[in-house]
């Protein structure tokens, strides 16, 4: 069964801002603030522990200009909850709450009047993890072997249909290493109810290792044209990559979609999927912080296309407002709230 499509409302903002400001990281912050993530829930682990932490932290990317919460939802699997002792239910319970914070942040946002000058009522996505993020072995910046666009598809769909009904604007689609899984998520989104009888939206991102490829070694031009006008379908991009990798992929992209492009690296740090760390530093150009460094990149990369732009893993709050500011210094976001 389809339903009818939802409207877009990442459309609507962009067409009167210009620039869909994403937030940061979400887990990476998490530890800076002290929380002990060193668990295969990753993030997930704090809604059952610290979920007043997380609804912080999605307060202050507003705060901070983000025009959208990407929720605490990224590992929260029936399978990695179940591995708890959680039943379906729990489990389907912990994946809304994960929107539930989001929307709470959002709303004490919002009842501030001063937080709504020159800002358009901020969105929430619910952010859908890759296959590779239930395995907890780094596998979404490798790909998978063996695993067909089939499995894939039942792996993800019953939870997009708790995630599709949970509250959210739309859903983030992100760090899928490899083109089948994004074939697959988006053969499910028509089918998605997000409990007013219409089909939710998503944006779809990859995990890439350089400025052609995506993880599993497949264009990043193909994957952009195969996604290409699918119902349902916001926006392509690329997260969790290193940002020099950035302007080439963009380019990729931008060649092969009519579809807006999102956008939000990491800090250039690598990944250590074994002892779960991030390794490796970005200095800042020698005459930035790496909060400028990061706006200056970001400016660039809209020149070049990209429309939804933020940071992955190792950003910040304050890497956002530099964003936000610079974007908005040099008229690239508009800030006219009229109708």
């Amino acid at each position: 069964m389809t339903f009818t499509p939802t409207a877009n409302p990442l459309q609507t903002l962009l067409d009167k801002q210009g620039l869909f400001v994403l937030d940061g990281a979400l887990a990476t912050e998490l530890e800076r603030r002290g929380a002990d993530l060193k668990d295969p829930l990753w993030s997930a682990k704090l809604l059952i522990e610290q979920p007043e932490l997380i609804r912080q932290v999605h307060l202050d990317y507003f705060l901070a200009g983000a025009d959208v919460a990407t929720t605490s939802s990224y590992q929260a699997t029936f399978e990695a909850f179940g591995q708890r002792g959680y039943s379906v239910e729990e489990s389907a319970d912990l994946m809304r709450r994960s929107i539930t914070l989001a929307c709470e942040a959002r709303d004490a946002f919002w009842a501030d009047t001063a937080n709504r000058q020159g800002r358009h009522k901020p969105l929430v996505a619910a952010s859908v993890g890759p296959y590779g993020a239930m395995l907890a072995n780094g596998s979404e910046y490798t790909g998978y072997q063996g695993v067909s666009r089939d499995d894939l598809a039942r792996f993800h769909a019953p939870r997009l249909r708790v995630l599709a009904c949970a509250g959210a604007d739309l859903l983030a689609c992100e760090t899928l290493p490899c083109l089948d899984e994004a074939l697959a998520i988006a053969s499910l989104l028509p089918t998605l109810d997000n409990g007013h009888g219409n089909a939710p939206g998503a944006w779809i991102s990859f995990s890439c290792k350089d400025g052609e490829h995506n993880s599993q070694g497949e264009r990043m031009a193909d994957c952009a044209a195969a996604l290409d006008g699918l119902p349902q379908v916001w926006a392509v991009g690329v997260n969790c990559t290193a940002p020099q990798h950035i302007p080439s992929l963009v380019a990729h992209i931008h060649s092969h979609t009519r579809t807006p492009i999102v956008v939000y690296p990491n800090s250039g740090e690598t990944y250590d999927a074994v002892d779960k760390e991030w390794r490796g530093s970005t200095p800042p150009t020698a005459h930035a912080t790496p909060c400028d460094a990061f706006a200056e990149a970001a400016m660039r990369w809209h020149a070049q296309g990209a429309r939804l732009i933020g940071g992955c893993c190792r950003t910040s709050p304050q890497d956002i407002a530099a964003l936000q500011r610079r974007a908005l210094a040099q008229g690239v976001l508009r800030n006219d709230t009229a109708p």
